[in-house]
């Protein structure tokens, strides 16, 4: 299965693991963000149960897709596993709650609070005056100074991922006692928050080699519920304990062991006992719903090996074995034995499934659609746009999460998720789904039905044909050469009315959307929309009473028109006829060459999902005269060799969600820069499409100060991140998790991070309450 790429530093913060004009400035402005972020589209489901109800002791094996190459949360191969583990053993002094925003750790953090903000900025941290690191010495200002050095970027002998917000620091000190640290920055730094989680102990961060190479492999000195206690990379385990210096609630498990094993093997590993808790694809998940369907039944199993075996291929099966061909009848037989040992492993594995249960939820991570915008059809923004507007996200979202019983809506955002306080829908600074308008956008950037193809185009064909088809290909050039009164838009001979002006004057409609695009992303400046809820709710719900009114808001009439009808008079058929609403456009064509795009997609058994996805986009652009070259290729190869590569069209793939987004997003969004040797720095923006009034905006969010102004800033990025079509969010991933029945305050966490000292299982007769744990 793809793995979720990762934000610099959203990793190690999160449960996981990128125009036309049409709207009315009131659209975009007119939504109250405190609505739009009041909560998550889905909560969490991790059977909640306060700590009384949860039995002391017990093994809790946990899976994982792969252990844990670094246990050092700030190099470049550190991943979700590593998030699990650093999570359960060492300090944050900020967690994320059930809405994905920032909340001081009471078991590190007593208060930390901006104090100062001229001349300089300057947070104080106040820690728990209990907290000691597992060899007793208290954690301290000692640890923050030795993590803000090795992360600030000055010393080139750490090896480090990323050093966003430490690079701001100036300096850290003690405070007036040794429970308070001082950080002064040498520039205002809005997500302030994000530092120090996790907190490594000083004999970690203080030299490069402990941090470049101790730190991979063990750590000796932890400060969490729990503590390490063996990493056995044979049986690809990390194994934890009980940290008995914990000053907090103590841990209800005595181990928790967290166990590599793919996704496509744990149905089986739940089954045979060697898994409590684990994270499924759709098809583990369906395996554990059947068997809890199937609980009192009896006879053979309506799924699973066998289960499409009808009557007459048992008759046909029976007729083989019995049959005078020995050595068919012997492969029948021996077919037969596996099937019926296959049959009774699955019934097996079903009854052992009954003890457990599918807890979902809404990943903090969304999929998108990302086209790359470096060269062919897709540098040009109008055909861009022209490929979101033509996508139906509502209903990829419904194909996705309605068949799993979750809230089936679109991520309106690139930059944060619903219940996020940065969340707000900027969609409509690209435009609803409109087809008509997704025509005109291709038809204004030159890409008109039956186009002439090039003539190595043509030969390559002729190549192609035999010897004895020259006098066919001949009659079809007398055919092409033949004058039948058909117009075709893009001829170099100049048919009857051909010096009539263009319905679509690519001058001045190019200059009416660039105009009402770049209108309605600086729209979103208007912050007064944030503090007066109700001033523009009329006017914005009157702009998608009549969208496609709107649709048309700075074209020409001829163009009004053309939105309208939903073709181009004169495309491919007899002057003046107009194309039908709602038909499909035929095949694109521009100076000799077919509007085709690589869709590269992962092939692994995990990307059912994508692939599905995929399908429908592929049927959606059809309507629009666009061609898809579907490329499916191994999962190894699909991030690394196409996707940061560049060697794609479209995609689908993942991004995290941050709380920090100023931070986490920028690199992701900003625009590629020139290196000295002619390629492009594209840091983690994989689509290539970048403006610098987005770079801009991010940059001063991120030394914004004021909460309100800041998240006013992430928003019109956003607009403008949405106006550029680079990257469209399609709709927040599934998270579908196994647990057994007892265990209580883990499954689906949502935004939420694991309170660890607080998993366990349930006391016989205990049973989940409904609300979290206490």
């Amino acid at each position: 299965m793809h793995q979720t790429p990762r934000r610099p530093g959203a990793a190690l913060r999160s449960a996981a693991f990128l125009v036309s004009g049409a709207l009315a400035v009131t659209a975009l402005a007119g939504c109250s963000a405190d609505d739009e972020a009041s909560k998550p589209s889905a909560g969490q489901d991790i059977a909640p149960a306060a700590r009384d109800q949860i039995k002391d002791g017990g093994t809790l094996r946990w899976a994982v897709d792969n252990l844990p190459q670094t246990l050092n949360a700030f190099q470049a191969d550190a991943d979700a596993g590593t998030s699990r583990v650093t999570g359960a053993v060492l300090p944050s002094m900020f967690r994320l709650d059930g809405q994905g925003r920032p909340q001081a750790d009471p078991d590190y953090l007593e208060k930390a609070e901006v104090i100062e903000t001229e001349p300089k900025q300057v947070v104080l941290y106040k820690l728990n005056q209990q907290a000691v690191w597992s060899d007793g010495r208290e954690i301290g200002a000692p640890d923050f100074a030795a993590q803000w050095r090795a992360l600030s970027g000055k010393d080139s002998a750490y090896w480090t991922a990323h050093n966003a917000g430490y690079d701001r620091i100036e300096k850290v000190e003690r405070g007036a006692n040794d429970l308070e640290v001082r950080v002064t920055f040498a520039k205002p730094y809005a997500d302030w928050r994000a530092l120090f989680s996790p907190l490594y102990p000083k004999d970690v961060m203080g030299t490069p080699d402990h941090f470049n190479d101790g730190a991979r492999r063990k750590l000796a000195n932890t400060a969490g519920p729990f503590a390490i206690d063996t990493i056995d990379r044979d049986a690809e385990t990390v194994s934890l304990k009980r940290n008995p210096r914990w000053w907090g609630s103590p841990a209800k498990l005595d181990k928790l062991v967290l166990s590599a094993v793919p996704r496509g093997k744990r149905a089986a590993a739940l089954a045979a006992g060697d898994l409590d808790l684990a994270d499924l694809d759709s098809g583990g998940a369906d395996r554990i719903a059947y068997a809890a369907r199937d609980k009192g039944t009896a006879g053979p199993l309506a799924h699973g090996p066998g289960a499409a075996l009808t009557p007459g291929k048992a008759l046909r099966s029976w007729a083989i074995a019995h049959g005078e061909d020995e050595e068919a009848a012997e492969e029948e037989i021996e077919a037969r034995a596996k099937t019926r040992k296959a049959v009774k492993k699955y019934a097996k594995e079903q009854r052992n499934l009954r003890g457990f249960v599918v807890r979902k939820s809404l990943e903090p991570a969304y999929t998108q659609l990302a086209l790359n915008g470096t060269e062919g059809p897709l540098a040009d923004e109008r055909v861009r746009r022209a490929v979101a507007r033509a996508i139906d996200r509502t209903k990829l979202a419904e194909a996705v999460l309605k068949p799993l019983g979750l809230p089936a809506g679109t991520v309106d955002n690139h930059l944060a998720l619903a219940g996020q306080a940065a969340y707000s829908d900027n969609s409509g600074a690209l435009g609803e789904q409109d087809t008509a308008q997704a025509r005109a956008l291709l038809a204004e950037a030159g890409w008109v039905p039956g186009g002439p193809l090039e003539k190595k185009e043509k030969e390559k064909g002729d190549k192609e044909k035999t010897a004895g088809s020259e006098n066919a290909a001949k009659s079809e050039n007398e055919a092409e050469d033949a004058d039948d009164g058909t117009y075709i838009v893009g001829e170099d001979d100049q048919k009857p009315g051909a010096d009539a002006p263009l319905l679509l004057g690519p001058g001045p409609l190019a200059a009416a959307q660039h105009t009402a695009l770049l209108h309605q992303a600086d729209a979103v400046k208007l912050r007064k929309a944030d503090k007066e809820k109700g001033k523009h709710s009329k006017a914005s719900k009157h702009a998608r009473k009549h969208k496609n009114d709107h649709a048309a808001e700075g074209l020409g009439k001829d163009a009004k028109t053309y939105v309208k009808q939903g073709g181009a008079p004169g495309a491919y058929a007899p002057k003046g006829t107009a194309a039908p609403a709602g038909a499909a456009a035929g095949p694109l064509a521009k100076d000799g060459k077919p509007l085709t795009l690589r869709f590269v997609l992962p092939s692994g058994a995990g990307s059912e999902q994508l692939r599905t996805v995929a399908d429908r986009i592929t049927q959606m652009l059809e309507k629009i005269g666009v061609r898809t070259d579907i490329m499916k290729v191994d999962d190894e190869s699909y991030f690394k060799d196409h996707i940061a590569s560049g060697q794609y069209d479209l995609a689908l793939y993942s991004w995290p969600a941050s709380a920090y987004p100023a931070t986490d997003a920028r690199p992701i969004y900003a625009k590629p820069v020139p290196a000295a040797d002619g390629s492009l720095t594209v840091e983690q923006n994989y689509t290539r499409v970048g403006t610098d009034q987005i770079d801009q905006l991010f940059d001063e969010a991120i030394g914004e100060l004021d909460e309100g102004e800041e998240r006013s800033l992430v928003k019109q990025a956003d607009a403008r991140i949405w106006a550029a079509a680079g990257s469209i969010p399609l709709y927040q991933r599934p998270e579908l998790v196994a647990a057994r029945t007892n265990v209580a305050n883990a499954g689906a966490f949502g935004f939420q991070e694991p309170q660890y000292q607080n998993i366990g299982y349930l006391k016989a007769g205990a049973k989940p309450s409904a609300s979290p744990a206490s």
